[in-house]
């Protein structure tokens, strides 16, 4: 056999940058057109995932009928019965249909260690106030209060939905949904048009509208009684009053919110991207979703396995269905009850300490449109896997988490042996920005966790993007996780 021409033999040089150094490779130029298919298939499932899903009640129902479906059951049914959790058991828990947490019992007993991926289901929104319906110049409006951090003016002059619940006087708890049905009305935040805008436009863009002046537009058909005061007011009560069976004083303890009324819809003539709202969290959630159902099947894993799905990260992950209150630790010691002869509080400890974690959540990911504000050594990429953040926080890591050396590489290590791809994930240039999640509550209950995520264009905008093959890469990746860590 004809040895290889000169040209064709690799330098020195060029072996040694193949041995030592690392190359970010887009994923797709490795790509059957079989793994093609899957990926734009699991896109599509995903796709449908979150358009039915656009809340975090929303999104924990959705996770919740498929859990059921697959057997999983409510751990708090099985609380105070005899018996106990075997392996290959498959439970789950509720918290206030807000966040969810769910496990497939492992062959070693959770005081061993638990697998986890978590993530959280709540977005940046626009939520109604308290006393949120008035009347002025003949139009019914909605008072708001904005949730998470958005660039206000992104949320103007674009059709809205309104979402939610509220507990009406009978007692009975009643769904909101108009917007999303092609029938619906949709609803909007008005913005100045530019021949009036000229001291507007010399402000800066957090200048541009105050937090009070999101009002939504909500009708300005008044209602054919001129004996009474506001009557486009009353007739939009009227309104709900038929479809709901609401009254004015039903909004005091309602939850309702206002999120975009778009669809996800494939993007780039070559449909490598999806473009929707709630890519953050909700693409690290529902790929953490699907890699803990791929464990519901078949003999147990080696490990007790769980999905971590939280609320409230998006404002400091406070409050009782948020990360920093104890349903982690709660859920854990009732894995911890009902698998060993004796609980007690040392067993929980030991099973926290135990404990390996992925907090997945998204990235920002590169934009050549506004490079200045990335180091692009270390920025997450379109295309090119999971993005690898070693630690988060901001201006010097405050405010964040940093995994340690030694889980680091165990991570990568699982990764490489599994062939999944992975980047760096660093959040901007230093001081800059930054950014957090839910690894640093984790962390301080002793699990080792690392943040690993899917690059983001456009985040906490009304239409973020990300790719497909990105968001295929990290459902491999956690499910990778789960089984070999």
């Amino acid at each position: 056999m004809a040895g290889k021409s000169t040209d064709e033999k690799k330098t020195r040089g060029q072996m040694l940058q193949e041995k030592l150094g690392f190359e970010i490779k887009n994923c797709w130029d490795n790509c059957t057109e079989k793994e093609e298919e899957e990926i734009f298939r699991f896109a599509d499932e995903y796709k449908a995932f979150i358009d039915k899903g656009k809340t975090e009640r929303e999104f924990t129902a959705g996770c919740l009928e498929t859990l059921k479906k697959k057997g999983f059951v409510d751990i708090e049914e099985l609380l105070g019965k005899g018996g106990g959790l075997r392996p290959g058991d498959k439970v789950y828990q509720n918290i206030r249909d807000k966040s969810v947490v769910f496990a497939v019992i492992g062959k070693a007993p959770p005081t061993e260690g638990l697998n986890i991926v978590g993530a959280h289901v709540d977005c940046p929104r626009i939520d109604l106030k308290t006393n949120p319906l008035y009347e002025s110049a003949e139009f019914a409006l909605f008072d708001t209060h904005y949730y998470g951090g958005i660039k206000y003016y992104q949320w103007t002059t674009i059709p809205l939905a309104m979402h939610g619940i509220f507990i009406g006087r009978d007692g009975v708890k009643r769904n909101i949904n108009i917007g999303e049905d092609a029938e619906d009305p949709v609803f909007t935040i008005t913005d100045l048009l530019p021949h009036l805008a000229r001291d507007q436009m010399q402000k800066k863009a957090n200048e541009f509208l105050d937090g009070e002046e999101l009002d939504i537009l909500a009708g300005s058909r008044p209602f054919k009684d001129d004996k009474i005061k506001d009557r486009v007011k009353i007739n939009i009560l009227n309104i709900l009053n038929k479809k709901y069976g609401m009254v004015e004083e039903d909004f005091a303890g309602a939850e309702i919110e206002f999120v975009p009324a778009v669809k996800a819809r494939d993007l780039g003539l070559d449909r490598s991207m999806v473009g929707a709202y709630g890519h953050d969290d909700r693409s690290c959630a529902y790929t953490a979703f699907r890699a803990l159902l791929t464990f519901a099947s078949g003999k147990p894993p080696a490990k007790t396995v769980v999905c971590l799905l939280t609320d409230k990260e998006e404002i400091g992950s406070m409050g009782n269905t948020g990360a920093q209150s104890r349903l982690f630790e709660n859920f854990t010691a009732y894995l911890c009850a009902k698998t060993t002869p004796v609980y007690s509080e040392m067993l929980l400890r030991r099973a926290l300490g135990k404990s390996s974690m992925l907090s997945t959540d998204v990235n920002a990911a590169f934009d050549p449109n506004f490079d200045s504000v990335y180091d692009k050594k270390t920025a997450s990429y379109f295309g090119k896997g999971i993005g690898i953040s070693k630690y988060t926080g901001h201006g010097g890591k405050v405010g964040g988490s940093e995994a340690n050396a030694e889980f680091c590489a165990k991570v990568q290590g699982v990764f490489d042996k599994n062939k999944v791809r992975w980047q760096y994930g660093n959040l901007g240039k230093v001081n800059k920005g930054g950014g957090g999640t839910i690894a640093l509550y984790a962390a301080n209950l002793g699990i080792e966790v690392l943040d690993c995520g899917i690059a983001v264009l456009s985040m906490h905008s009304p239409f973020e993007v990300i790719s497909k093959i990105d968001l295929y890469t990290a459902w491999k990746g956690w499910t990778a996780f789960l089984a070999d860590i």
